[in-house]
């Protein structure tokens, strides 16, 4: 099972994020194992300089903002 965390705290960019995610892995058919990481010394030591940030299977993918379904997609297709 592909390790998503969404990094960032409750603002609406973050709240976004995993939503959106949740809900590209949900037609996609994957399961995913998909957590929000609110913890500051968590995020930075991902080094995460702008929230949401995103890591797939360990690896930071994206920061700052909400991304596209395509993107999205696209990280969700990596082979662990």
């Amino acid at each position: 099972m592909l390790n998503v965390e969404v990094l960032g705290f409750d603002c609406a960019a973050c709240r976004k994020t995993y939503r959106l995610i949740e809900d590209t892995a949900r037609e996609m058919g994957l399961a995913i194992h998909l957590v929000k990481v609110s913890d500051p010394a968590r995020i930075a030591a991902c080094r995460v300089l702008s929230v949401p940030g995103v890591m797939v299977a360990g690896k930071l993918v994206h920061s700052g903002g909400a991304p596209s379904r395509k993107q999205i997609a696209n990280w969700l297709n990596v082979q662990p």
